[in-house]
């Protein structure tokens, strides 16, 4: 290897380990999030009913898109202006960005809390036939501005490198605080309406604790200046974010659609009932988040210099690593979604199963066709993920309005699930055009087909002759995982490349990483 092969690779190795890092922080507070948001939701089911459950699920939908709404794409186009100014040099537009973006988001959120406000009424009563949805969406239109600018500041510290403020502040605090004010409500024995108060109030709570760290590091003085917002570079800011508003809103449209149209075709308690089966479906797709973290740079780098036969290789074993993750729970949530329901949530849900077993399905053909939508992001296709997203969030509403009066939730869940299903199949057509890249391998397809059928044939005996508690259900979760294992290495179905990959994982060199590397190598 010359000179400059050297240098070229050390650059690399330092931004993997740099990457891989930031992946091991994120994965840690996204898996504590998921964990705590999950809690609070099973307290809220066996606390209240189906109905009130019903109202969050729609007052939790309704927040969400409005502070998307709120943000006006700042908190994607905040963190790659003020990146690509560092990297420029140009540091005098960077308190014009962070400047601009905290006024910005602040108006706009303050004008759509005063709406929200003001017409909950005639969207609680015309639109989702509940009265009871009223004071909620009231209570939390409140934490609207509190919640746009949580996510505005995170953004800018993203912008430099800083991903500890995102992971503290959005994962930990705002995850831990809720379910904990849940706990002291139950005990105070207070109202249901209390639970969006307590909502409300972690918001509060998390942006002022925020604003405290953030004042710490830099002077409020240089960044609070209004003026500007005029600015030539808040204007480069805003045309550059206004586009990923619209991309925001469609995939925000694409995940709330199914419980908003839930509970305006049918009812709340019908839209509680839903949200159970779609956040349990969900842990499927949790890994591709953390994945595509270390991902994305590693694939832009590769394209930029048309390795295409690196990409291709990348692609698979990351589809690969995805599905060895999730195959086993994906497996468990379609074989026992009534017991998982029932142990998790209670008895009144487990209507449910049959709408998780689908999104359950959904999720998992998501995995399957890897990151394609990431990957042509990367490759410059920007525009045809607006498209496609566009298409499938219409595509997902004209299903939901068919088939949720014939089948009610499972109609719900057959539409999110064509849906995903038929716009990764676009866009798995569109990337094998570019690139020749497909996600499916035959080191992929071994353990899997072993799996299912190791696991299917017992199954239905298994499923006649024994009665499946909680405890019989921890043993066959942790049984799946572990013959899943078992088969990846009889079968041999590792790559060479995915030992590789477990240096990215690692944070420090050394350590426990080299010997399960030195295990796994016998099984290549």
């Amino acid at each position: 290897m010359n000179p400059d092969k050297k240098q070229v690779s050390s650059d690399v190795d330092a931004s993997l380990q740099k990457v891989a890092f930031g992946t091991s922080i994120i994965l840690i507070g996204s898996l504590i999030s998921l964990v705590f948001s999950f809690l609070s939701r099973i307290l809220i089911a066996r606390i209240w009913t189906e109905l009130e459950l019903g109202i969050f699920a729609l007052s939790y939908s309704i927040l969400s898109i409005c502070v998307a709404i709120s943000t006006l794409g700042l908190k994607q186009g905040v963190v790659r202006n003020i990146a690509y100014s560092l990297a420029k040099k140009d540091y005098k537009k960077i308190f014009s960005f962070i400047s601009s973006s905290i006024y910005f988001s602040l108006i706009t959120s303050v004008i759509v809390a005063a709406v929200v406000f003001f017409i909950a009424e005639p969207l609680a009563i015309n639109v989702f036939h509940e009265p009871g949805l009223v004071l909620p969406l009231r209570i939390f239109s409140l934490a609207i501005p509190f919640f746009a600018l949580i996510e505005i500041i995170v953004s800018i510290f993203r912008g430099f490198d800083d991903i500890k403020p995102f992971v503290y502040f959005e994962y930990f605090l705002l995850g831990i605080l809720f379910p904990v004010f849940i706990v002291l409500i139950y005990i105070l024995d207070q109202s249901f309406e209390n639970v969006f108060v307590a909502g409300t109030g972690t918001f509060v709570i998390t942006f002022i604790l925020l604003a405290a760290y953030s004042t710490s590091k830099i002077s409020s003085k240089k960044v609070l200046k209004y003026k500007r917002i005029t600015s030539p570079a808040a204007k480069e800011l805003l045309f550059f974010s206004l586009p990923l508003l619209g991309t925001a809103m469609l995939q925000m449209i694409i995940i709330w659609t199914d419980t908003l149209m839930v509970g305006g075709i049918l009812s709340a308690s019908y839209a509680g009932l839903y949200s159970v089966s779609h956040n349990i479906s969900q842990l499927i797709s949790f890994p591709l988040g953390a994945l595509l973290i270390m991902y994305i740079p590693v694939l832009s780098g590769l394209y930029a210099k048309k390795r295409f036969d690196e990409i291709k290789i990348n692609y698979s074993i990351v589809t690969k690593w995805l599905c060895s993750i999730t195959m086993p729970l994906f497996i468990f949530l379609f074989l026992f979604p009534e017991s998982t329901i029932g142990f998790l949530y209670g008895s009144n849900y487990v209507f449910a199963a049959d709408a998780l077993r689908i999104l359950s399905l959904g999720f998992i053909i998501n995995n399957f066709a890897g990151p394609c939508g990431a990957t042509l992001v990367s490759m410059g296709k920007s525009k045809f993920i607006m498209y496609a997203t566009l298409s499938t969030a219409v595509l997902n509403i004209i299903l939901n309005f068919i088939l949720i009066p014939i089948f009610g939730i499972v109609g719900a869940a057959i539409a999110s699930a064509s849906s995903l299903f038929i716009i990764n199949i676009a866009k798995l057509l569109k990337l094998y055009s570019l690139s020749g890249v497909q996600p499916v391998s035959k080191n992929l397809l071994k353990p899997t087909l072993i799996t299912v059928l190791l696991i299917l044939i017992p199954f239905w005996l298994f499923q006649k002759t024994t009665t499946v508690r909680w405890d019989i259900l921890a043993i066959l979760f942790a049984s799946f995982y572990l013959i899943y294992l078992l088969v990846f290495l009889v079968s041999r179905s590792l790559d060479k490349e995915d030992l590789n990959l477990l240096n990215m994982i690692q944070t420090k060199p050394g350590g426990n990483i080299q010997k399960i590397k030195g295990f796994l190598s016998r099984f290549v």
